[in-house]
């Protein structure tokens, strides 16, 4: 009786040991993807819908948007200036939007709006963000019910070279442990940014039951 109260004790040791790995792999996983948050903003683009005309205009409406953003984010140093600098082009943003949607014949509404929202593990050319909640620069186009399209507008990494996403990166404030969390120079770095995915499903769960 005794052995059999050892063997128990053991298994409930080596659960809280693990338990214990868990969160503490988890809250470091939360605590890098919340530090590239805070240095980042997404451009994050809702078709109406999935139709292919729909679709196609979901990417000309990105093109002006994305080229305009960046240059009113040029002079922006970290992400607070460029947070303060596209909440007051909101109202031009939306307008070039309309435009392109009107000048390819169509009379959908458009909102452009700066929202916190989450997002899944994305790989992009040459380096990779972690699921997670970030700033965004959305711009719905109609119901907003088509696949999106995102990626990072400040720093400006969406048009950013490959050789060029360090020094783009780091001028832009970010440290070179961030760059190197988000390029391919830290080993296991596919891993790193699951463990951040299977965390946020766990609190989830544990949270609402």
């Amino acid at each position: 009786m005794v052995k059999n109260q050892n063997k128990l004790h053991v298994w409930e040791i080596a659960l809280l040991v693990g338990f214990a790995a868990a969160i503490l792999w988890g809250g470091w996983a939360l605590r890098s993807q919340r530090v590239l948050a805070d240095k980042v903003v997404r451009l994050h683009i809702l078709a109406n819908s999935d139709s292919d005309a729909d679709q196609a205009l979901k990417l000309r409406v990105r093109d002006v948007v994305l080229e305009r953003a960046e240059a009113i984010l040029k002079s922006s140093k970290d992400r607070d200036e460029a947070e303060t600098a596209l909440h007051s082009a909101l109202p031009e943003l939306q307008k070039l939007a309309e435009q392109e949607i009107a000048a390819e014949g169509y009379s959908y509404s458009v909102t452009a709006e700066l929202r916190h929202t989450v997002f899944p593990t994305r790989r992009y050319n040459g380096f990779t963000l972690p699921a997670g909640e970030y700033l965004a620069l959305r711009i719905v186009i109609g119901r907003g019910l088509g696949h999106n399209w995102w990626c990072v507008v400040f720093p400006p990494l969406c048009t950013a070279s490959t050789t060029d996403l360090s020094r783009t990166a780091m001028a832009a404030g970010l440290s070179e442990k961030d760059v190197g969390l988000i390029t391919e120079e830290s080993g296991g770095y596919v891993l790193k940014f699951k463990s951040i995915e299977l965390w946020e499903r766990w609190k989830e769960k544990l949270w609402n039951g």
